[in-house]
């Protein structure tokens, strides 16, 4: 599939982790929609050059590609919005503290915009974060979150659990969790459960679906490919879809489509994910997808890029294994991780991402802020849809030149 995709020139991408590449067609469905805003100007909602037409129905044109690679049904998935701002929906209909349910649990060193709008959620019920919060972090000395320890501490929130906010990959160790695991415990003491999926989407087989979670939300420019600050994603389990004692923040382009234009005052919500749109569909920034997401299935499916994704990262993993003074904090368990392998380096090397690049190795090099010690991490994801066995070994050998590592 690499040929299918724009890739910086002379350099190896092990960054799609923060940025997916262009994918060649992306240009192309961009220019259909900017040559309907050109030749028809408004009445491009309503006609279009596709059997789709206008742009009216736009995001229901992604949504069976999407629902596949989650692992949903169509109606439970759409595409709207911006990561948080769709967690913030969500949390509007999910975290709904009274009594004694008034806790979340989640990982400790969740990505900051979590953990921001989870806190202010908190605040904004007049809950205190410094009590109505659980983190669950590492054991001492390890990097990875033990499954028994999340659901062990939903289970001593027991009854007093709200929310289990949980992510489906760590953006900063690159660590997949047991959603499944995590749902079922949320779901045996009453909690609702949501996750974030970031890091997760486009990356592993995920079943959201059959997994019962609530609700889930994610970016589409990572391993999605859909360009820089593409619209995001959300799932919303069916059994929510006709709930009508469910509060949301209504807009407009969640009203049911088939009287949207009537102007009413009463909102009446679109059966499905779609139902919590807010704002007009954003055309020029869905455009793209319509590019990407068919690329999954032409590769196979999410089961196939899986097969690749375990055999990059494994070579990566063994050859990374032999460069001394590294440590490697995603965890060595296949199972535990996806395209993504975090490697801690000592010192302080603030332009070590900038060295890298120049030697022709775009990788993603945090300062550390979670593990104590004076380095930083570098996050090296070789994408199955474009990344190569031999880019890997390329990689590694310019990491340990750049570091001078025998």
């Amino acid at each position: 599939m690499r040929h299918l995709f724009h890739l910086p020139k002379n350099k190896i991408y092990l960054c799609g982790n923060s940025l997916g590449p262009q994918p060649k067609a992306a240009a192309e469905q961009l220019a259909v929609e900017l040559e309907s805003w050109k030749v028809r100007a408004v009445e491009g909602w309503w006609n279009g050059d596709t059997p789709a037409g206008g742009w009216l129905g736009f995001h229901k044109r992604v949504e069976n590609d999407l629902a596949s690679i989650v692992g949903a049904s169509a109606p439970e998935v759409t595409i709207a919005n911006a990561l948080t701002v769709n967690l913030h929906l969500m949390l509007v209909s999910f975290f709904r503290p009274q009594g004694r349910r008034r806790k979340v649990v989640m990982e400790a060193g969740a990505f900051p915009s979590d953990q921001h709008a989870i806190i202010s959620q908190l605040k904004f019920h007049g809950l205190d974060p410094e009590t109505d919060l659980i983190e669950v972090g590492p054991r001492t000395g390890e990097f990875a979150i033990r499954t028994e320890d999340i659901t062990a501490a939903i289970h001593d929130a027991g009854d007093e659990l709200a929310l289990v906010l949980w992510s489906g990959i760590h953006y900063y160790t690159g660590q997949f969790f047991d959603l499944g695991a995590i749902a079922e415990a949320g779901k045996s003491v009453g909690a609702q459960v949501g996750f974030d999926l970031a890091h997760a989407v486009g990356n592993v087989p995920l079943t959201l679906h059959d997994w019962g979670c609530d609700f889930a939300v994610w970016c589409s420019y990572k391993y999605l490919n859909g360009g820089p600050g593409a619209p995001g994603g959300l799932f919303v389990h069916e059994r929510h879809h006709e709930s009508e004692d469910l509060p949301r923040f209504a807009g407009w382009w969640g009203h049911r489509e088939s009287d949207r234009f009537m102007m009413r005052r009463e909102f009446r919500p679109e059966i499905g994910a779609s139902g919590w749109q807010i704002s007009t569909a954003p055309v020029l920034g869905l455009a793209p997808l319509l590019a990407s997401l068919p690329l999954f299935a032409e590769a196979g499916g999410m089961a196939a890029l899986r097969t690749r994704s375990l055999l990059l990262t494994g070579k990566l993993h063994a050859l990374l294994s032999k460069l001394p003074g590294l440590t490697i904090i995603t965890p060595s368990d296949e199972n535990q991780r996806g395209a993504q392998l975090s490697v801690y380096v000592p010192g302080h090397r603030p332009k070590l991402e900038h060295q890298l690049s120049e030697a022709g190795l775009i990788v993603d090099y945090r300062q550390d802020n979670l593990l104590g010690g004076d380095g930083g991490v570098l996050r090296l994801a070789p994408a199955p849809l474009y990344a190569t066995e031999e880019e890997v070994e390329k990689a590694v050998e310019i990491l340990a030149g750049a570091l001078e590592l025998g």
